[in-house]
């Protein structure tokens, strides 16, 4: 079966491997998408109005090449990049300390950075305070299949971080236990996962069949 990437709406014979350890179907390779993306796009043009041309505020935090053009052209001027070290990003931001009023955005997407960052429960509350009582924010991150999430903070050398979560720049592995820091954090989660949004030929079809296809965590306002 060829396979279709919803992100650059093209086809390809195949998509390419990926990864430290490499993974087969999972690079597009005509935009460089990956599964993670893939799987975003198809919900946010499934369950969310982003698309529907309406100007919102959105938040995309460390942005990814493959997505900031199309989410810039949904939201309009209210669209805002921000990276802290990327200085291709429209905004220099800590998302730890965000410069940005209570109920600023509409729309915020983090995804795969808070397994970065030491104090990620800050980062989440922040995220949290900025985002609007009407708006949803995606916090997707790598979940290992363990039950609890591990981390030490004692940890920080990349080589042994390398050698203890598998990625030089990580600050723990997260578990099954993701989404209770969210609720601690102020929000109302929902996990959304392929087979709830393409049918099994669909998921091949996108490349979304592997593990690494992960979840999409959607967090809303407690209360909101």
């Amino acid at each position: 079966m060829s396979r279709h990437c919803v992100v650059c709406q093209k086809d390809a014979a195949a998509f390419g491997a990926f990864g430290i350890k490499p993974r087969a179907d999972a690079l597009c390779p005509n935009c460089g998408s990956l599964e993670r993306h893939r799987l975003l796009l198809s919900y946010l043009r499934a369950r969310t109005p982003l698309f529907d041309g309406q100007p919102r505020r959105m938040l995309h935090v460390a942005p990814e090449i493959c997505l900031e053009t199309i989410f810039a052209s949904a939201c309009g001027p209210g669209y805002l990049s921000a990276d802290l070290n990327n200085t291709a990003a429209m905004e220099r931001m800590d998302i730890t300390d965000i410069h940005h009023a209570d109920d600023s955005f509409d729309v915020i997407c983090c995804s795969h950075v808070l397994e970065h960052i030491p104090d990620d429960r800050k980062a989440m509350r922040e995220m949290c305070r900025v985002l609007r009582p009407s708006g949803f924010a995606i916090l997707n991150v790598p979940v290992m299949p363990i039950a609890e999430t591990f981390e030490d903070p004692a940890i920080v050398e990349p080589a042994d971080r390398q050698r203890v979560y598998g990625h030089f720049d990580h600050a723990r592995n997260y578990g099954r236990d993701y989404p209770d820091r969210l609720v601690e954090s102020g929000f109302d989660v929902t996990v959304i996962r392929a087979p709830d949004l393409l049918d099994a030929a669909e998921i091949v079809r996108c490349g979304l069949a592997n593990r690494c296809c992960g979840e999409i965590y959607i967090g809303t306002k407690r209360g909101a």
